[in-house]
C-alpha cells in the first residue's frame, strides 16, 4: 500500500485515541517532524504522518509489552511504508530496534522534546509559544524535579544524533511547534 494521506491516518488515529492532550502530543510531533523533512530535503508525508501516528496505541496500551507493538501490528496489516515502522520501533528505546535512518533519529530527538516544550509553556504567564524562549527551555531541563518523567539525557540524545546543537535543536521544535499553537491551544 502506499503512503496514507494526512485524513486517513487522522482516523486511525481516532479509532485509537480520544485524550485531546495526546492527541496534541502527535500534532506537534507531526508538525515538527515535517519542519525536519522540509529542512533535510525528505518526504514531508512520510515524516509528518510517521509522526501523528507514533503514539496511536498508547493510550489503550501503555506498557511496554504493548506500546508500540500493538499498534506495528496494526499498521503492518493496512501495508504502512516499512520505515514509518521502523522509526516507530525504534523510537521505544526499550524495544532496542537501533535508530538507523534520519527519519528513525528524528522521531526519537522530537518526541520527549515536543512534551518537555508544552510543558514549559503551561508553566509560564502567557501559557503561549510566541514568546517562549530555549533559555526558559534549558533552565527547566536543568530542574530534575519539573517534569520528571521526560528523560533529559534522551533529549540530549536526540540533538546528537540530529548533528544539532541542543540550543539549535530546541529552537527549531519551538518554532515548528508554533506553527501549528492554535491546534495545540499554545
Amino acid at each position: 500500500m502506499a503512503l496514507p494521506n494526512r485524513n486517513e491516518a487522522m482516523q486511525l488515529l481516532r479509532e485509537h485515541t480520544e485524550s485531546e492532550n495526546l492527541i496534541k502530543h502527535m500534532l506537534a510531533v507531526e508538525a515538527c517532524m515535517r519542519s525536519h523533512a522540509c529542512r533535510t530535503g525528505e518526504t514531508e508525508d512520510l515524516w509528518g504522518i510517521t509522526g501523528l501516528l507514533h503514539d496511536f496505541d498508547y493510550e489503550k496500551h501503555p506498557t511496554p509489552e504493548e506500546h508500540p507493538m500493538f499498534g506495528i501490528s496494526i499498521l503492518e496489516e493496512r501495508g504502512y511504508p516499512d520505515e514509518m515502522i521502523h522509526a516507530i520501533k525504534a523510537h521505544a528505546t526499550y524495544l532496542g530496534v537501533p535508530r538507523e535512518s534520519l527519519l528513525d533519529k528524528c522521531l526519537f530527538a522530537v518526541d520527549e522534546l515536543t512534551g518537555f516544550v508544552v510543558a514549559v509553556t503551561l508553566m509560564r504567564p502567557s501559557r503561549m509559544l510566541c514568546d517562549l524562549k530555549v533559555s526558559s527551555v534549558k533552565k527547566k531541563l536543568k530542574q530534575s524535579g519539573f517534569a520528571r518523567n521526560v528523560s533529559r539525557a534522551d533529549i540530549e540524545t536526540g540533538a546528537i544524533e540530529l548533528g544539532m546543537s541542543l540550543d539549535a535543536h530546541i529552537a527549531f521544535v519551538i518554532e515548528a511547534m508554533k506553527e501549528i499553537s492554535e491546534d495545540l491551544g499554545l
